[in-house]
């Protein structure tokens, strides 16, 4: 194991596995946490500048302010989102030996922002397996009036795999899907130096931001090395940016290996840059 990353205790990788979610506390430092947060508040302000006022925003946008693969074009948020501890314990929580970085993304809940719909990450990508999990990284204590995450005990194994459209217009009510009969979504506090893994087919929400600051929260997406590519109908730029046909494996510098890293070393920009567009915008189901 590498000398910055340290074990995850079994009973955290039990919990995920039976429940697809499970909160890591202390997993990094208070100093890094500090460091990180300033890292990340400019790269999202850069990225934000001149967005409408909450009120003025799709649906969607109320809920949070979003500023996907930062690690792209800020090389200072990077060490944060191939950050060897968080990327050992989410290997060891899936049970693989090597993880590739689908995205990361700032998520920042505005005062005033609007709760995150239930939904499922995993029906999103062009991802056949469903091998991959979220790191979610709070730069402040995310208690039950900022905006904590709710999670469905178990709904990552009920063999349920739908998309919602939570990004124009009213979704569908995930949580009376009846797969999820007799299951409601567990809020949980995940306090500052924790992180908070949930499984891509683990059904999730957030508590809208009722307090006076934002909710800042950095995620990471990462997946077993060797999944491949799903339908080519459905786009995304982790794969379209590689050229990938179906059933490729997901495997180019626009998703690059995340654990382990030789030497701690970082990955270079990916050659083809991120379409400028892309936030909010996805191909949906037919």
């Amino acid at each position: 194991m590498h000398a910055e990353s340290k074990g995850v205790a079994q009973e955290l990788v039990l919990a995920f596995r039976r429940d697809g979610f499970v909160v890591v506390l202390d997993l990094l430092t208070q100093e890094e946490i500090s460091h990180f947060s300033k890292c990340v508040d400019a790269a999202v302000a850069s990225r934000q500048h001149g967005r409408p006022r909450l009120e003025e925003r799709s649906r969607y946008e109320q809920s949070f302010l979003q500023s996907i693969n930062l690690w792209e074009d800020h090389p200072d948020v990077r060490p944060l989102s191939f950050h060897p501890r968080v990327c050992a314990a989410a290997a060891e929580l899936l049970g693989v030996e090597r993880l590739r970085l689908w995205h990361d993304q700032a998520l920042y809940k505005e005062p005033g922002g609007r709760e995150t719909d239930a939904h499922q990450d995993q029906p999103y990508w062009p991802m056949r397996e469903a091998e991959a999990l979220t790191a979610w990284i709070p730069f402040d204590d995310v208690r039950d009036e900022n905006g904590r995450m709710g999670y469905v005990p178990g709904s990552h194994a009920v063999g349920l795999r739908r998309f919602v459209n939570i990004f124009l217009g009213e979704p569908e009510d995930m949580l009376a899907r009846p797969e999820l009969a007799g299951r409601a979504p567990v809020f949980v506090d995940v306090p500052r130096g924790a992180v908070a893994f949930h499984h891509s087919l683990t059904v999730h929400c957030a508590k809208p931001n009722l307090s006076e600051r934002m909710r800042r929260v950095h995620t990471m997406i990462l997946f077993r090395d060797g999944a491949t590519r799903a339908s080519e109908k459905y786009h995304h730029p982790c794969v379209d940016r590689a050229g990938l046909r179906e059933g490729e494996p997901i495997a180019s510098d626009v998703t690059p290996l995340a654990w382990p890293r030789p030497d701690g070393s970082l990955p270079p920009r990916p050659s083809h840059p991120m379409p400028e567009d892309y936030v909010g915008r996805h191909v949906w189901p037919e």
